[in-house]
């Protein structure tokens, strides 16, 4: 199949369908994890307990109890024994992101809440002061408010809020910014944002309800907001102290990183120059102190959106004394580290979760609980049992997978559905067959998923399997001498609770490698690797290139298959709204067929060719605009994009109006790589635009900056006489 071929079956304008009833996929053989089990599992620690999206937790010192607030408003008290149910404390009425009881609360009653009472006001984040009375301590008035301090609120609100060692009280605050800092607050001192406060929540001065403590690192510097004890935080999301007075921060990062730190006094942890160790936008101004180096980094392939945690001071189990524990709201993923000298031991996964995790609690033990934002439950840490010795192993070959009937053939069973897609992903020259497996008659909820970016995803059932192998020719320009190289499973698991708002999903990649008699595929180890092929090209010097093919690995999978792209890049509608030869004689409509073989929970909200779609790049017979877009679509957008993970400002979906994508004579932000008067796109001028120039590359500054050792010589040309003809 040539690469026109792959994208060759037409438009979505037939209505035609196939009346063949579609046989089901029952023989899944997909099961657990090839992988070592993880050392922990999570159990239930208070079955009575089911709170409504709980986002913060803490414990009342001198009691036995923790302190709990809901979303929306509602704070309890929750008894540490393991049937306790909670009880009502106060009903704010509000959003409430943070909750820390006084130390001396059984004296004074105080509790400090942080809230937000409306997204983008100024002052729309608030840390106020209750009280309850000595009559009546565990009933807090909502109407004894007193507003100690306020931030804009805008997505990025912060919102953990912990007494220190010290007595004062610390609170975190976010950028305030939907994307990239664009409140350029990153490494300002003189407004609130982006920072860990301090303050003196027993004295007053000035006016004030609280004292700035006189060793706040900025308490001289002019201009600066003397509440300020740290700063160049995107969004910490809960920190806590340790018994030595550390201060352990969980920041959540924006496009690839994720990090813990241990928060200095004065320290500028690197947002928005830095992600981490990594540049984000280095032009930008730095603040007045030197950046710090985060403890931990995670990249977004395991952990998108970072829970600090607590250090383990239980005695048992001994393996885990002393070490932080901690974990990530979006992937479910726990993780131990500990300080040796001085020096971070290498991140330890605990237990891999299904979870999201909002929050950890530390209870009198000393243990480190975990709770869960969607089922509302507290849960504790606990050994996992030794997989059971009738446990299913996971296939080693793609032949055990369940989803060939043979694979020397390469015929896959019957209940698996072949696509294909409008503007297929540049994969070095290879060509790929590509099949859906449903299990049973599960169906797929049509354009369900919205979050976090508007154009619409489809939901899959569990169990669901993509299926794609890729073949290369081995002699440039014969079909005849394709090789098999691989084929990807991409595999869905339902997220336990009410996932629908998020638009979470869980998927995981497999790679399986073709043996050299093409008869069977095996299954690649977690770490992905490199084949050097030799390919027969006349036009190569002594007819003979090599090429190196990459593998991915697991992890890799997760940083172009996002929640921003709905993770299933090639079948939604835009990719799918198209005609297949299904065999069955006239090609059909694909989103028509599948709608007349059950495949969707209902009807398609109108027909296919009112339905948006991309244009198939190949096609000459299409504007060179469009085809442009599809090709930047289908190759690009799923990082760049909002929360996709491209480093850069720009959007290039083709559904995006072109001057509203951020890319048409727009200066780059990450270097001009030796172009003059380089832009993004330089309309009339290839030459100076950088999208085609990156394309050329190979190394340092490739784009894409994975998967891709070849470049595609028919595309840049493609963009090239697109951006030449602009006006």
């Amino acid at each position: 199949m040539s690469r026109a071929e792959e994208t060759a079956d037409g438009s979505p304008d037939s209505p035609q369908t196939s009346q063949v009833k579609r046989p089901l996929w029952t023989s899944s053989h997909i099961h657990g994890t090839p992988d070592p089990p993880d050392p922990y599992r999570l159990e239930n620690a208070f079955p009575n307990l089911a709170l409504d999206e709980p986002l913060a937790i803490s414990r009342i010192e001198g009691t036995n109890l923790f302190v709990i607030a809901q979303r929306y408003g509602k704070i309890f008290t929750l008894e540490d024994t393991p049937q306790a149910k909670p009880q009502l404390l106060m009903d704010l009425g509000r959003v409430v992101y943070g909750v820390a009881a006084h130390p001396d609360f059984l004296h004074n009653g105080r509790l400090f809440v942080t809230s937000v009472m409306k997204e983008w006001d100024p002052e729309g984040t608030r840390l106020s002061r209750f009280e309850s009375t000595a009559e009546d301590r565990f009933r807090v008035d909502p109407q004894s408010e007193v507003v100690l301090l306020t931030w804009l609120a805008g997505g990025h609100n912060g919102g953990c809020v912990r007494f220190g060692p010290d007595g004062l009280l610390y609170a975190s605050t976010g950028d305030a910014s939907g994307w990239a800092d664009w409140n350029l607050t990153g490494q300002r001192i003189d407004d609130l944002l982006a920072s860990i406060l301090r303050i003196d929540v027993d004295h007053e001065e000035n006016g004030r309800a609280y004292r700035i403590p006189p060793d706040n690192p900025f308490i001289n510097t002019p201009d600066a907001r003397p509440e300020v004890y740290s700063y160049g935080h995107r969004n910490v999301w809960k920190f806590s102290f340790d018994g030595d007075g550390r201060l352990w921060a969980g920041d959540v990062g924006q496009d690839l990183w994720e990090m813990i730190e241990i928060v200095e006094r004065g320290g500028n942890y690197s947002w928005s120059i830095n992600e981490g160790t990594h540049p984000f936008k280095p032009d930008r101004k730095p603040g007045p102190t030197p950046i710090l180096k985060p403890l931990v980094e995670h990249p977004h392939s395991e952990s998108r959106s970072i829970t600090g945690g607590y250090i383990w001071t239980a005695a048992e189990p001994a393996e885990l004394h002393g070490c932080y524990i901690y974990g990530d709201y979006d992937t479910g993923k726990i993780w131990s580290v500990q300080l040796v000298d001085g020096t971070a031991t290498e991140p330890r996964q605990l237990a891999d979760t299904q979870l999201r995790i909002v929050a950890f609690a530390q209870n009198h033990a000393g243990e480190v609980l975990v709770l869960d934002h969607v089922s509302g439950t507290l849960n504790r840490l606990v050994p996992a049992p030794p997989p059971p010795d009738d446990a299913l192993p996971f296939p080693q070959r793609l032949s055990e997978t369940g989803l060939f009937t043979s694979t020397a053939e390469h015929i896959v069973d019957p209940g698996l559905i072949p696509y294909s897609v409008n503007a297929a992903l540049w994969s070095d020259g290879a060509s790929k067959l590509r099949y859906i497996a449903l299990p049973g008659d599960a169906q797929i909820a049509f354009d369900d998923v919205t979050y976090p970016t508007p154009a619409p995803g489809w939901r899959f059932p569990d169990g669901t399997v993509l299926v794609k192998t890729f073949s290369l020719e081995m002699e440039a320009g014969n079909p005849a001498s394709r090789r098999r190289l691989e084929t990807r499973l991409l595999q869905h698991k339902n997220m336990p609770g009410d996932r629908e708002h998020y638009g979470a999903q869980f998927w995981i990649g497999y790679t399986y490698v073709w043996n050299e008699e093409q008869t069977d595929a095996v299954l690649l180890e977690a770490a992905g690797a490199d084949r050097v092929l030799e390919i027969r090209d006349a036009d190569a010097p002594g007819g003979v290139r090599e090429q190196v093919w990459h593998f991915p690995s697991r992890a890799e999978c997760a940083l172009c298959h996002t929640m921003a792209a709905k993770y299933a890049l090639g079948v939604n509608t835009m990719q799918m709204n198209r005609l297949h030869d299904y065999g069955h004689g006239a090609p059909s409509n694909q989103l028509a067929q599948l709608e007349e073989w059950g495949v969707f929970t209902g009807p398609l909200p109108m027909a296919p060719e009112k339905l948006p779609s991309l244009v198939d790049f190949t096609d000459e017979s299409a504007s060179l605009e469009d085809r442009a877009r599809a090709y930047l679509h289908s190759n690009c957008s799923h990082c760049h994009r909002l929360w996709g993970g491209g480093v850069t400002d720009f959007q290039i979906q083709a559904d995006l109006a072109l001057d509203k994508t951020g890319t048409v004579d727009v200066k780059p932000e990450r270097g001009s790589y030796g172009l003059d008067d380089a832009r993004i796109i330089a309309p009339g001028h290839p030459e100076r635009s950088l999208i085609p120039y990156r394309m050329t590359l190979l190394g340092l500054g490739r784009m894409p900056h994975i998967g891709s050792n070849v470049v595609d010589e028919e595309a840049v040309a493609l963009l090239q006489k697109w951006i030449g003809e602009m006006k």
